[in-house]
């Protein structure tokens, strides 16, 4: 596939990089999932669907991919949920990984080859970093808590966010309470409270703080370096910063070698959050559009940038795909026919398909702008729709088409995720025949130049959803 030329955009460097990963030809890749308090929302959705297009890509240029993205399920929102609803914390981690994965699995993400690990079965190695950080003296107990302190790590604190400690020194809030050194020092390890889940440790019985987690879990299974860190663009402070700080002072190593952040989507201009409560459940979403229209959505957008989350671009991702489904079907129905003595090669369309695919990397090649790569696939689709039209086609003709579908198909389903729609998707066999049999039906009319009933044939299956063309030979239909 030609020399691998990725850049990245670092949120450490605020640049592009070349992509050069830790050993050759292998990725590791950490991505920071959701914490199991509730059903996710479609902002959460987009850096799943973003991260699994990047691996899905990596794969695709020849890499092999370790890709772990995790389950908090121990944190302060879990803890709310579980005493409202009357259950224990296990219990509601329980229900919203199930539910995560049924609404995901509507939008077609790669479980294969994947971990997903839930933080509490990593508090062994949690407690493990925090005995390193105390040791290290970048730590504290404090009346059963455990801080780290961001004096210590003051040469680097900030790296990420790109912001002076003295800065954030100055406008952190006043604390009230004497337990912590400075306000910036974050919870390690938080003392049990009455009703809360807890594990023994050096320091009484407590849970974990929510950074750690992360650190943890990415150490543990892809060790102190590794290549990729991904995640929204609200974690890179404070949950990103804290955890290069505690990975960095309490394991070595340099932690993520790149890190990629995926931009917001906005409602009425304004980022949605749950805490704001303009958030869209993606399984109330799925009730009203399929998964792939959704997926086409999101990735119709370079993943750093904000997406505005409406009905109306929705529908447009919508019609955009139905454009894409509609021209492999219509090659399918060609090649079906097959081929005619003297009929045209379609040489040009081979020399077409090699152009997108070169494009296609071009543009994912440089920070996976996946707005770009479907660009390329709709120039593409809008030759193919001008070579369907030919009416005679040779042997090669029909390769050369059979192969512009391979290509389609592949880079939309297997690179991008995006499942096209099938024939027998909306329409069983008996169904199709029923079609067929209109369509006989409206042809003996036109023989019998009964205008009005061939007509009425045409509009009522354009209403269901199934458009006809009229060729000199043949009347072809498609969804």
């Amino acid at each position: 596939m030609g020399v691998k030329m990725i850049r990245i955009y670092n949120t450490m460097t605020k640049s592009l990089e070349e992509f050069k990963p830790i050993k050759e030809n292998q990725v590791s890749m950490y991505v920071c999932g959701p914490t199991v308090y509730n059903y996710i929302h479609i902002g959460n959705a987009r850096p799943a669907i973003v991260f699994d297009t990047v691996r899905r890509y990596l794969e695709y240029r020849g890499y092999k991919v370790n890709y772990v993205s995790n389950f908090t399920d121990v944190d302060d929102k879990i803890i709310k949920r579980a005493n409202e609803e009357g259950v224990s914390c296990e219990e509601i981690a329980h229900k919203y990984i199930k539910g995560y994965f049924e609404d995901t699995k509507k939008v077609n993400l790669k479980e294969e080859g994947m971990q997903r690990p839930k933080a509490t079965d990593y508090i062994e190695e949690m407690q493990d970093l925090v005995k390193n950080l105390i040791e290290k003296g970048y730590a504290y107990e404090s009346e059963g808590d455990v801080y780290f302190q961001v004096e210590k790590d003051k040469e680097n604190y900030g790296c990420l966010s790109h912001q002076d400690i003295d800065n954030l020194r100055a406008g952190a809030r006043v604390e009230v309470s004497n337990i912590k050194k400075s306000p910036l020092d974050f919870a390690l390890w938080k003392k049990a409270k009455k009703g809360e889940p807890s594990w023994d440790s050096p320091w009484g019985k407590g849970r974990p703080g929510w950074h750690i987690e992360c650190s943890a879990m990415s150490g543990k299974l892809l060790g102190k370096d590794f290549d990729i860190h991904g995640g929204g663009q609200d974690l890179i402070f404070p949950h990103h910063e804290n955890e290069i700080a505690q990975s960095t002072c309490g394991s070595g190593g340099n932690y993520a070698k790149y890190w990629m952040h995926n931009g917001y989507i906005n409602v009425d201009g304004e980022k949605m959050s749950k805490s704001l409560g303009n958030f869209f459940l993606l399984r109330e979403v799925l009730e009203h559009y399929e998964g792939r229209v959704i997926r086409f959505f999101v990735l119709g957008a370079q993943y750093r940038k904000t997406i505005d989350f409406s009905d109306n671009e929705l529908q447009q991702s919508k019609t955009g795909l139905e454009r894409i489904d509609n021209a492999i079907l219509r090659i399918k129905e060609k090649v079906k026919d097959g081929s005619v003595e003297g009929g045209e090669d379609l040489l040009s369309l081979k020399l077409d398909i090699e152009d997108a695919k070169k494009r296609f990397i071009a543009a994912m090649d440089e920070d996976f702008n996946t707005a770009q790569g479907i660009g390329v696939i709709f120039e593409l689709i809008k030759k193919i729709n001008k070579y369907s039209e030919i009416e005679k086609l040779s042997q090669e003709g029909i390769k050369n088409l059979g192969m512009a579908d391979t290509f389609v198909t592949y880079i939309m389903e297997e690179v991008l995720g995006v499942l096209l729609k099938k024939n027998e998707d909306n329409l069983g066999n008996l169904t199709a025949e029923l079609v067929e049999f209109l369509l006989e039906l409206r042809k003996k009319a036109r023989s019998e130049k009964n205008w009005a009933l061939s007509d009425e044939i045409r509009d009522r299956l354009l209403k269901i959803g199934i458009k006809i063309k009229d060729g000199k030979d043949k009347t072809t239909w498609s969804l």
